[in-house]
C-alpha cells in the first residue's frame, strides 16, 4: 500500500481530476469520526463544507452501511449526486420482500444471541447490525454471532470493528454498488474511500482507473493506496479540490 497523500501520488491523482471522476466515500470511520454510539456520528464541520464545495467540481457519492434514510437526514444539502445505503443494497427494488426477510432474521437472532451482554441488534431495514462493543470477551461473542447467523436462511455476513452485519445474500455489495453509479453517472474513473471490511468489495473492483484509498494501513488490504487515520481525510478532499480547481 502506499500513502495516498505522498507527493509521488499527485501526478497520477491529477491526471484523474482531469477526467470523469467519480469521488465516492464511506460514512463512518471515513467522513465521521468512529464513536462509541454510532447514533452519535457526525461529520466535523470542517468536512461538511470540504464535501459541500467538493460536490459542486465532482460528482461525489455516499456508500455506507447505514440505511438510506439515515445518510438522507445527516447529509442533506451537501450537493451529493448519490446516497447508497445498506452496504450498497439499497435502493432496492425488491425492498419490501427483503425487508420481510431481514424482520425475521431478526426475530430470530434476538432469541439465540439474547443472554449474551454487551450485544445490540440494529435494524437498518435491508440488514442488520450486531454490535458487541459492549461485551467483556470479544472474540467469543464474536464468534457466538457468527454462529447464530451463518445459520440464517440466504443470509451474508461481513465482519467490522466491534460489528457483524448481517445482509441478503444477493444483494449488490459496495463493489457492485459503486460500478453500477459510476456508469449511471457516466464517470470513467472512480476512487473510493473507506475504512472496513465491507469496504473491501469496493477496493477490489479491477481497473487501472479504479483507485482504492483504506483508511488505516492494513496488511491485506485490496485497497492500494491509504491514508494513516480518519483526520487525513479532510487533507485528501482539500487536495481534490485543489486539483481541480
Amino acid at each position: 500500500m502506499k500513502p495516498i497523500l505522498a507527493r509521488a501520488e499527485r501526478a497520477r491523482l491529477r491526471r484523474l481530476a482531469r477526467r470523469r471522476l467519480l469521488v465516492a466515500l464511506d460514512y463512518d470511520g471515513t467522513l465521521a469520526p468512529i464513536v462509541r454510539r454510532p447514533e452519535r456520528a457526525a461529520l466535523r464541520l470542517g468536512t461538511r463544507g470540504l464535501l459541500r464545495r467538493l460536490a459542486v467540481l465532482y460528482p461525489c457519492v455516499v456508500i455506507s452501511g447505514r440505511s438510506r434514510r439515515d445518510l438522507l437526514r445527516r447529509l442533506r444539502g451537501l450537493g451529493l449526486a448519490g446516497l447508497i445505503g445498506n452496504h450498497g443494497g439499497e435502493p432496492s427494488p425488491r425492498g419490501r420482500a427483503l425487508r420481510a426477510r431481514v424482520k425475521r432474521w431478526r426475530t430470530t437472532l434476538e432469541a439465540r444471541l439474547g443472554a449474551l451482554t454487551g450485544v445490540t441488534i440494529e435494524d437498518k431495514g435491508l440488514s442488520l447490525a450486531i454490535h458487541y462493543r459492549g461485551a467483556r470477551r470479544a472474540d467469543a461473542t464474536r464468534t457466538a454471532i457468527r454462529a447464530a447467523g451463518a445459520r440464517l436462511v440466504g443470509a451474508r455476513l461481513v465482519g467490522g470493528k466491534h460489528v457483524v452485519n448481517v445482509v441478503p445474500a444477493e444483494a449488490p455489495h459496495k463493489g457492485a454498488a459503486l460500478e453500477a453509479v459510476r456508469l449511471r453517472l457516466g464517470c470513467d474513473c472512480s476512487l473510493y474511500v473507506g475504512d472496513d471490511e465491507t469496504d473491501e468489495d469496493a477496493f477490489a473492483v479491477a481497473g487501472a482507473a479504479r483507485i482504492g484509498v483504506r483508511v488505516g494501513r492494513k496488511q491485506g488490504s485490496r485497497a492500494r493506496y491509504y491514508l494513516r487515520g480518519q483526520v487525513q481525510v479532510d487533507a485528501l478532499l482539500e487536495l481534490l479540490l485543489r486539483l481541480r480547481s
